[in-house]
Protein backbone atom coordinates (compact mmCIF):
# COMPACT_ATOMS: atom_id res chain seq x y z
CA UNK A 1 0.00 0.00 0.00
CA UNK A 2 2.87 2.37 0.30
CA UNK A 3 4.35 2.68 -3.17
CA UNK A 4 0.24 2.64 -4.09
CA UNK A 5 -0.51 6.21 -5.76
CA UNK A 6 -4.29 5.55 -5.55
CA UNK A 7 -4.57 5.59 -1.90
CA UNK A 8 -6.05 8.35 -0.45
CA UNK A 9 -5.29 9.33 3.64
CA UNK A 10 -8.99 7.95 3.89
CA UNK A 11 -8.37 4.61 2.29
CA UNK A 12 -5.46 4.45 4.44
CA UNK A 13 -7.14 4.77 7.90
CA UNK A 14 -9.71 2.28 7.05
CA UNK A 15 -7.26 -0.32 5.81
CA UNK A 16 -5.41 0.17 8.96
CA UNK A 17 -8.35 0.20 11.67
CA UNK A 18 -9.33 -3.08 9.76
CA UNK A 19 -5.77 -4.44 9.84
CA UNK A 20 -5.87 -3.33 14.00
CA UNK A 21 -9.43 -4.80 14.45
CA UNK A 22 -7.87 -8.25 12.72
CA UNK A 23 -4.91 -8.62 14.93
CA UNK A 24 -6.93 -8.47 18.07
CA UNK A 25 -9.45 -11.35 16.80
CA UNK A 26 -5.62 -12.88 16.42
CA UNK A 27 -6.05 -12.80 12.79
CA UNK A 28 -8.36 -16.27 12.54
CA UNK A 29 -11.63 -14.38 11.82
CA UNK A 30 -13.57 -11.19 9.87
CA UNK A 31 -13.64 -7.81 11.28
CA UNK A 32 -16.89 -7.47 12.14
CA UNK A 33 -17.80 -3.16 12.43
CA UNK A 34 -20.58 -0.75 11.48
CA UNK A 35 -20.33 1.95 9.04
CA UNK A 36 -21.04 4.61 11.69
CA UNK A 37 -17.60 3.47 13.79
CA UNK A 38 -15.72 2.99 11.13
CA UNK A 39 -16.44 6.43 9.46
CA UNK A 40 -15.97 8.07 12.78
CA UNK A 41 -12.47 5.85 13.49
CA UNK A 42 -11.14 7.23 10.19
CA UNK A 43 -12.54 10.57 9.87
CA UNK A 44 -14.84 10.08 7.54
CA UNK A 45 -17.43 12.60 7.49
CA UNK A 46 -19.53 11.90 3.94
CA UNK A 47 -21.01 8.61 3.49
CA UNK A 48 -20.34 8.64 -0.10
CA UNK A 49 -16.72 9.11 0.53
CA UNK A 50 -17.04 6.01 3.19
CA UNK A 51 -18.49 3.67 -0.07
CA UNK A 52 -16.17 4.77 -2.47
CA UNK A 53 -12.94 4.26 -0.41
CA UNK A 54 -14.73 0.61 0.41
CA UNK A 55 -15.53 -0.18 -2.58
CA UNK A 56 -11.85 1.16 -4.34
CA UNK A 57 -10.10 -1.31 -1.39
CA UNK A 58 -12.52 -4.23 -2.38
CA UNK A 59 -11.50 -3.30 -6.57
CA UNK A 60 -7.85 -2.56 -5.29
CA UNK A 61 -7.68 -6.17 -3.72
CA UNK A 62 -6.93 -5.11 -0.14
CA UNK A 63 -10.10 -6.42 2.02
CA UNK A 64 -12.98 -8.76 1.10
CA UNK A 65 -16.09 -6.73 2.11
CA UNK A 66 -19.64 -8.38 3.15
CA UNK A 67 -21.92 -6.12 3.98
CA UNK A 68 -24.71 -5.98 5.89
CA UNK A 69 -28.01 -4.33 4.69
CA UNK A 70 -29.27 -5.09 7.75
CA UNK A 71 -28.83 -2.31 10.74
CA UNK A 72 -28.85 -4.96 13.20
CA UNK A 73 -26.15 -6.93 11.83
CA UNK A 74 -22.82 -5.97 11.53
CA UNK A 75 -20.72 -5.79 8.33
CA UNK A 76 -17.69 -8.27 7.77
CA UNK A 77 -14.66 -7.46 6.39
CA UNK A 78 -11.23 -10.01 5.82
CA UNK A 79 -7.69 -8.11 5.16
CA UNK A 80 -6.18 -9.59 2.22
Amino acid sequence: MTFDNRISPAHGLLYIYFCIEWIKGNCLTPVEFTRAEMMKRAKIAGIATYHKCMNELVKFGYIYYEPSFNPEVKSKVRVL
